[in-house]
């Protein structure tokens, strides 16, 4: 397990701060009687506080800037004799910071809460507040391990849906993930003595979740603060900077109430005292005023929706047999479903019942057999999209014709006259669920992972398609997550954004609507309609100010038509593109390396103290 935090006064291996006039900087005594050990250079009792909480770290009037003592860096001393064991220090720290971590792990459900399908999204930066206060004073190490108490009950239950999976590869990876946040627990701490703390501390949320969506195999975008906040006064500010900007406003909010909290804190030493109560009361206010005003910028940012053309599509959700893993049923099972809808679809348009579509659009892995190997599904293909008599976007896997043995995740155009043509190809595929990275070494220890018989081959180019009158931009399933196959995919020419996704597995557990707000929070960033076609839900449409305007029920056959607005028009944060996020991690990581060397310039120099 992890090691133990240590306090700045008693570390766990025996740390101590040289400051001039401590322990460390004291003159040898004269030879006489041996002198009473000072409070620093005892063992600490049980009972005894290690240190102030966070609350009481800033001594200066303002109560977002610096220690007096800037940052302090613990210099090794070695275990004295007689003195507590390794084991008893260990259980001295563990129970000092039961009640910080006790706390910690709540802030981190707290976050859970935030995302959907609960959307409490006033939490999220009351989460992030929390974890600055928590780790406001402590050293890295501290920091660290409170980072990772936060977030390791925060992604295990963001990511239960992997249960479907088995619950070790849902505490498998929130233990991967909680790594990330445990550095940014670290970075936090160090910062935490900066002037402007709530400004570095809210630069290194962005730089935590740069990291953690490239990291490792590709990186795991899921739980960004940007997609806890997808119906927020934020969510505006996506169409600036994207999904990072979002991030770096709630982190800053977070933030700016952590420092408010500390400085009406310190309002208790100015009781009695009007001059001091105003003068100690001034920087509260300038924090949660500053706060308020970050919450309300997303108002001032316009969201523009006008179109310049429409189209009318139809999604159809065939639906599937079973949710879980085994959701395939039969052979053809999912096609026939699709097909079947299809041919429904067909006959009310002939009926007049319902308004001939301009296209039709299938989930991921609507056919469930290679239409090219097997002859039967690609008849059945062929006799739902000359019925409907418009191209079709098929989801289909198809053997990859370079490689044997490799799959391809594909959405296909199907025409109705010249049958299947321009096709796009899954440029992420999901690591352990799509393709199993070291594969000879890894299905010998854990069998499981022979459930995936063969991997899947990225695709290499974007997913603009031609369906019938419309340039759509095609993305399937996960990759609506990662900012640059989206923003890549706009550029390209995409008027509308497609989410084909299959997330049958993952039914009525929440994942779905996570999923769904992330389109949400596309749709602004690129100021697109965003249709999700799913095999057993949600299919959704969306605008592009992020409003959901039709939604399907989970595990029914649902056939959505609407009209979807086509936009030409480009963002600010896609003429951007990953530049906020670059500028806003440097900053964060800057700001990092400033307060080591802060604190190593204010450390008394060693040699001096012999």
């Amino acid at each position: 397990m992890p090691p133990g935090p240590e306090t700045t006064a008693d570390a766990a291996d025996g740390d101590t701060v040289g400051r001039p006039g401590g322990p460390s900087s004291r003159s040898p005594r004269p030879p006489g009687p041996p002198a009473q050990p000072e409070a620093s250079d005892r063992p600490q009792a049980d009972d005894e506080q290690p240190e102030a909480d966070a609350s009481d770290a800033s001594d200066g009037p303002d109560a977002c800037d610096a220690h007096p003592d800037a940052v302090s860096a613990a210099g090794a001393t070695a275990s004295r004799p007689g003195g507590p064991t390794r084991i008893t220090r260990l259980v001295r720290l563990a129970r000092r910071e039961a009640r910080r971590t006790a706390l910690a792990v709540v802030a981190g459900l707290a976050l859970t809460a935030s995302f959907p399908p609960y959307d409490l999204w006033p939490l999220s930066f009351v989460a992030v507040g929390a974890l600055a206060l928590l780790t406001r004073g402590r050293t890295a190490r501290q920091g660290a391990w409170t980072g990772f108490a936060f977030a390791l009950p925060f992604f295990f239950f963001l990511l239960r849906w992997l249960h479907v999976v088995g619950y070790d590869a849902v505490f498998g990876l929130s233990v991967v993930e909680a790594l990330f946040i445990a550095l940014l627990g670290a970075g936090l701490a160090v910062t935490s003595r900066l002037p402007g703390w709530p400004l570095w501390g809210a630069c290194l949320w962005v730089a935590q979740e740069w990291a953690r969506d490239r990291t490792p195999f590709g990186g795991f975008p899921w739980g960004r603060l940007a997609f806890a906040n997808t119906g927020s006064p934020f969510t505006p500010l996506a169409a600036l900077g994207g999904a990072p900007l979002v991030t770096f406003a709630v982190a800053l909010t977070g933030g700016l109430l952590a420092c408010a909290l500390v400085a009406a804190w310190h309002l208790r030493g100015a009781a009695g005292d009007r001059v001091r109560a105003v003068r100690a009361a001034l920087p509260a206010v300038e924090a949660a005023a500053l706060a308020a005003a970050v919450v309300l910028a997303g108002y001032a940012v316009p969201v523009p929706t006008k179109a310049v053309d429409t189209v009318d599509i139809a999604i159809v959700q065939g639906n599937v047999q079973n949710p879980g893993m085994n959701f395939l049923g039969r052979p053809m099972m999912i096609l026939n479903n699709h097909v079947d809808a299809t041919l429904a679809l067909a006959k009310d348009i002939k009926a007049g019942r319902a308004k001939k579509p301009d296209l039709v659009i299938w989930p991921e892995n609507s056919s469930d057999l290679d239409p090219f190997q097997y002859a039967e599904a690609y008849d059945r293909i062929e006799e739902a999209v000359r019925a409907v008599g418009v191209p079709v976007l098929v989801g289909a896997l198809v053997d990859h014709p370079g490689k044997p043995g490799y799959v391809d995740n594909q959405g296909i155009v199907w025409d109705p006259v010249k049958g299947p043509g321009a096709s796009y190809t899954k440029q992420h595929p999901v690591p352990f669920g799509e393709y199993v990275p070291f594969r000879q070494q890894l299905s010998k220890v854990i069998t499981r992972l022979q459930r995936v018989p063969r991997d899947f081959h990225p695709g290499d180019h974007t997913g603009v398609l031609q369906i019938g009158p419309a340039r759509l931009g095609d993305v399937i399933c996960f990759e609506v997550a990662y900012d640059e196959i989206v923003h890549d995919t706009v550029m390209a020419g995409a008027r509308a954004l497609v989410v084909q996704t299959n997330n049958a597995t993952y039914g009525r557990t929440g994942q779905p609507e996570q999923q769904l707000a992330m389109s949400r929070l596309r749709a602004v960033e690129h100021g697109r309609a965003v249709v999700t076609a799913a095999t057993s839900g949600i299919s959704a449409v969306v605008a592009p100010d992020g409003k959901v305007l039709h939604r399907s029920a989970e595990f029914t056959r649902d056939v959505i038509t609407t009209s979807i607005p086509l936009r030409d028009e480009i963002t600010v944060a896609d003429r951007a593109g990953a530049a906020p996020e670059w500028a806003l991690a440097m900053v964060g990581l800057l700001s990092c390396a400033a307060a080591i060397m802060i604190g190593r310039r204010g450390r008394p120099d060693e040699k001096g103290q012999q």
